[in-house]
């Protein structure tokens, strides 16, 4: 098969979808890749690096089109759209929910896969996006946040005197959660966090931090290992506590995201008029309309003195290693589906394949199903 890697035109991304690592497996495969120029050059690849393992590079965007196959990070704009061939595949994260040109990729005749649809089972981990890119986007968090905090994070015992430890507070502790809860450690932060989920509890208390509670007896736990929408009880005795720990807390980092439904809202504005003046706050669910009232998506707002960052593409600040394991997902997803003998096999018996396929010869199928 004819692979291609285009050039990432988005304006916030730095990555890029196949690394000369996995380039080299889907050659030594028997495929032929070309990669438009200076595809990789924002997560520090160069052009001559894909060629030294057997890629072929083209210089415009209608050549790195033109392929059976095409690799991507974002889902392609109206125009790449348009230089899509008819029946062939298309793979990238599409962010299906809010994702006004799904029709149009349809219309288009090609089989486009969501990579943000991989389920959570045991045999797709390997090919898990979500799960890869916000490892990563949970400690890039925790570093913006420490630029932005106008003091240490660590305990420190000077001559000049004591700096007291700075106290975070993690808002859901999934992958991205987590990870920010490991980094704040690491950086020698008093570090607690809150997650609807009670399997949190034991994951979180690992890593050194405290669990913090709401006394409510209700489950959070949703499908696929993601949390659910709580009642209203819930969510008011939740509120009221965080209103409480934010008070203390020097940063808070939220991460909490419900898969098809606008971002649950965990910091209102009383809230953050409470908090310490240099307080500083990351909203890691901002593109999904955040969970702090009056985050705005890739800006940095300052309220009564706190500073809220609502980046929506963390990963791609630490574009070289998001481009290596986002290469990786795709390489793992893709070579069950190559055939020696049937080329490229869409088996839609498959669970993996049937969960991420969004449409195919003309056919939506997202949303559909």
């Amino acid at each position: 098969m004819r692979l291609s890697v285009p050039l990432e035109t988005h304006p916030l991304e730095s990555r890029v979808a196949a690394t000369p690592e996995t380039i080299k497996k889907y050659i030594q495969a028997g495929h032929q890749v070309v990669v438009q120029h200076n595809a990789g050059l924002k997560a520090g690849v160069t052009d001559e690096a894909y060629t030294a393992v057997g890629a072929s590079i083209v210089d415009s965007a209608d050549a790195a089109f033109d392929a059976e196959l095409v690799l991507k990070v974002r889902a392609p704009n109206a125009d790449e759209i348009k230089l899509l061939r008819k029946g062939s595949s298309i793979v990238a994260c599409f962010n299906p929910y809010r994702n006004d040109s799904l029709p149009a990729v349809a219309t288009a005749g090609v089989a486009a896969f969501a990579m943000e649809l991989v389920p959570r089972i045991t045999r797709a981990q390997s090919m898990d996006v979500l799960s890869s890119q916000a490892n990563i986007a949970g400690y890039k968090a925790v570093v913006v946040a420490a630029d932005h905090y106008p003091r240490y994070f660590p305990m420190l015992m000077t001559a000049a005197g004591t700096v007291k430890a700075a106290r975070v507070l993690i808002m859901g502790a999934g992958v991205a959660g987590l990870q920010a809860i490991a980094t704040a450690k690491r950086l020698g932060a008093v570090v607690e966090a809150f997650d609807v989920r009670a399997a949190a509890k034991e994951q979180v208390e690992s890593l050194g931090a405290k669990f913090v509670e709401v006394p409510v007896e209700e489950s959070g736990e949703g499908g696929g290992g993601y949390a659910k929408e709580m009642s209203e009880e819930y969510k008011r005795k939740q509120a009221e506590l965080v209103h409480q720990r934010a008070q203390q807390a020097d940063i808070i980092i939220t991460t909490a995201l419900i898969p098809g439904k606008p971002a649950p809202r965990l910091i209102h504005h009383h809230t953050i008029q409470a908090m310490k003046p240099g307080s500083v706050i990351v909203d890691l669910a901002a593109e999904m309309g955040g969970n702090v009232e009056g985050c705005e998506a890739d800006k940095i707002v300052t309220i009564n003195n706190v500073t809220i960052i609502g980046y929506t593409n963390l990963p791609s600040q630490v574009a070289a290693d998001a481009s290596a394991m986002y290469a990786k997902n795709l390489l793992n997803f893709l070579t069950p589906m190559f055939d020696k003998e049937k080329g490229f096999v869409i088996n839609t018996d498959d669970e993996v394949v049937a969960a991420t396929l969004l449409c195919r010869d003309g056919q939506l199928l997202f949303g559909q199903r």
